[in-house]
């Protein structure tokens, strides 16, 4: 693993990186907000003394999961193959490809000698789904299929954004399988307004700001213009959503705890009831 796939937070500030369809080209740019104060939990407290990994290179969710003040965080992106059909439907895509990720991370890491096993893995997917096309999008791979995805949004009227977040942990017992594991899916609709231009898509087209985002926009960002209002999660439509991420941490905390106080039919299992 390269020193570039890995960075520990702690305090230092995250990076977005240049806003290209190649993702190579640019400056970085510096997007941050006010950290709050840590979130004082028993659950966060024990966590910050030990290796948490978020598993992916979004700087959206770096950004989030920098709120809960989590000193020893490092980011791992998985590199698994994204490669799963779609035909599966965008509930089970978006579900089987976070986990799938999480699963790489947990494979290259478990055995770390250097770090030491990881305490927590969380890994987390997102997708825009334009409900009129019954289409799956993910990134703009070019300017014209930025355009296209925007005008489609627009005409379409209201769209779902999914996220999937898989939270992993070692057992305490270390009994087979080793980790337990909890899932849960985010859903949020979004509606842009069928009133925005060819002329201003094109325009917040061309800023390259929604060029590395799922659905081509950013609502944290110059993205709020296209859009008219959202029903449930805002941080879901940028891809973390905080509440979730925090009740699936405790979750799957306390099932990994399992010293003799569960069945083995409660470890290793996706948390069917999440979602």
């Amino acid at each position: 693993m390269s020193d570039s796939k890995t960075h520990l937070l702690g305090n230092e500030d995250p990076i977005d990186p240049p806003p290209a369809y190649d993702s190579t080209t640019g400056k970085p740019m510096r997007g941050l907000l006010p950290r709050p104060p840590p979130l004082s939990l028993p659950y966060l407290n024990d966590l910050r003394t030990k290796r948490v990994i978020l598993a992916s290179q979004s700087p959206r969710r770096r950004q989030i999961m920098s709120y809960l003040g989590l000193p020893n965080l490092e980011i791992i992106p998985s590199n698994a193959e994204e490669d799963l059909p779609k035909s599966l439907g965008p509930f089970e895509y978006v579900l089987a490809t976070a986990t799938k990720k999480a699963q790489a991370v947990y494979a290259q890491e478990a055995d770390n000698e250097e770090r030491g096993e990881p305490a927590l893995i969380l890994a987390a997917d997102t997708i825009v789904v334009d409900l009129q096309a019954g289409a799956i999008l993910e990134k703009p791979r070019s300017e014209a299929h930025h355009l296209a995805m925007l005008r489609g949004l627009r005409d379409a009227g209201t769209h779902k954004v999914f996220t999937a977040l898989v939270a992993m942990a070692p057992l305490a017992s270390a009994r087979v399988p080793g980790y337990a594991i909890e899932t849960v899916v985010e859903e949020t609709d979004v509606r842009f307004d069928p009133e925005v231009s060819d002329e201003l898509i094109t325009a917040y087209v061309r800023t390259r700001e929604g060029a590395d985002k799922a659905g081509g926009y950013g609502l944290q960002g110059l993205g709020s213009i296209l859009v008219e209002k959202i029903d449930g999660s805002y941080d879901n439509v940028i891809g973390m959503p905080l509440k979730a991420t925090l009740k699936l941490i405790e979750k799957v905390l306390a099932k990994a705890d399992d010293e003799g106080s569960l069945p083995d039919d409660m470890v290793g299992s996706e948390g069917e009831d999440d979602m």
